[in-house]
């Protein structure tokens, strides 16, 4: 990852370090030599100033980028990760399914360093590249051109216990900021206002990909398990959780509805670690004629590359599929696919001097929502 960019303004000056690094493979392919492609990065770097998104051709693709980064680059988990709740609490009123569910969750803890390991950990700082696509554009049965090919950027992740965490995220100018203070969560893209999510604080659903095993094991401790399946040559469990009404009532608007919102992991038996990570969720949006059209996300997240950093054992790479479905009455279907493939380069635990502050909203109209 490039975290440098020379100074242009002065030679002898020191290197400018960027916010957000970006992939050597994305900097190579900026020009063909050192100058040029220092030159090519600031003028890209400008590229995301407020005046150029006039540009109907630069804020048709602003938007289109705004999309991928919001559906597959940061999105939301809907239950809050408490980490206040025990994974050791007793089994011997539950079901079956969920006392499996709790027994498979406390291997997954073993496997990913023990108890005493993951609460060592107080913060987190990943720094990590992606590359997104996205399928063409089925409209009905007709296939729609939207000209999207493969994007690269890099993405610099922080977080501390639980609910405060920030997201900056870069994909080819494009740059997505998401973050929690511990009251509410949001994000807010380059060219867009930021868009506030109703309910308490929830994870983002990077996190829960390998990343974070605290919150992963608090998060299924609650669930049951369901059956078995083979991911990647691996037996696994199924351990399934169903979003509360309560809680799908809290995070819905009066512009939509959220029906349901289900999250499934699939925990290897040889090695108790995650080895996929899914979630549906069906949304209802009102429309002038009350009639209702439903967006249905559907994400796949295939877990790899474990790595044992200060003794916690944490996923380094993976793939996301997330299919996309419109349909309802009145409404046009179609659907789309889209693709990241992640890869995590650094890790850091316990940040010194990360405070709260650090945390706040950005200086908009979220400030009047605390």
């Amino acid at each position: 990852m490039r975290k440098l960019c020379p100074n242009f303004d002065r030679e002898d000056g020191l290197e400018t370090i960027l916010e957000v690094p970006i992939p050597e493979e994305m900097f190579a392919s900026m020009g063909s030599n050192l100058a040029l492609r220092c030159q090519n990065m600031l003028t890209w770097m400008k590229a995301q100033t407020a005046d150029k998104w006039l540009s109907p051709i630069i804020a048709g693709r602003f938007n289109e980028l705004s999309f991928l980064l919001y559906i597959v680059g940061s999105p939301l988990i809907p239950l809050q990760v408490r980490l206040d709740n025990s994974v050791h609490r007793p089994i011997k009123d539950s079901s079956i399914e969920a006392s499996t569910a709790k027994y498979i969750v406390q291997q997954y803890i073993a496997a990913t360093g023990g108890q005493a390991a993951l609460s060592s950990v107080n913060s987190m700082c990943a720094i990590g590249e992606v590359k997104i696509s996205a399928s063409e554009f089925y409209q009905s049965d007709l296939r729609v051109k939207v000209g999207t090919t493969e994007e690269m950027g890099g993405f610099v992740l922080w977080q501390k216990n639980p609910d405060l965490w920030w997201l900056e995220l870069v994909v080819s100018g494009c740059k997505v900021i998401s973050g929690s203070n511990g009251k509410l969560s949001w994000r807010q893209c380059s060219n867009q206002q930021s868009d506030i999510s109703k309910g308490a604080p929830r994870p983002l659903r990077r996190f829960l990909q390998g990343l974070d095993p605290r919150s992963i094991a608090n998060l299924f401790i609650d669930a049951v398990c369901i059956g078995e399946k083979i991911i990647n040559n691996e037996d696994c469990f199924i351990l399934k959780l169903e979003t509360s009404r309560a809680v799908r009532e809290a995070q819905s608007g009066p512009k939509f509805e959220i029906i349901h919102h289900t999250i499934w992991g699939y925990f290897s038996q040889r090695s108790g670690l995650l080895m996929q990570f899914e979630d549906s969720r069906l949304l209802r949006t009102n429309t002038v004629n009350d009639d209702g059209v439903f967006w249905e996300t559907s994400s796949e997240s295939v877990i790899q590359d474990y790595k044992y950093v200060d003794g916690v054992n944490i996923a380094h790479s993976g793939k996301t599929q997330v299919r996309v479905f419109r349909y309802g009455s009145g409404s046009a279907s179609h659907k789309r696919e889209l693709a990241e493939t992640w890869k995590i380069d650094e890790v850091n635990f316990n940040v010194w001097g990360l405070s709260n502050d650090f945390f706040l909203p950005p200086l908009d109209r979220i400030r009047n929502n605390l």
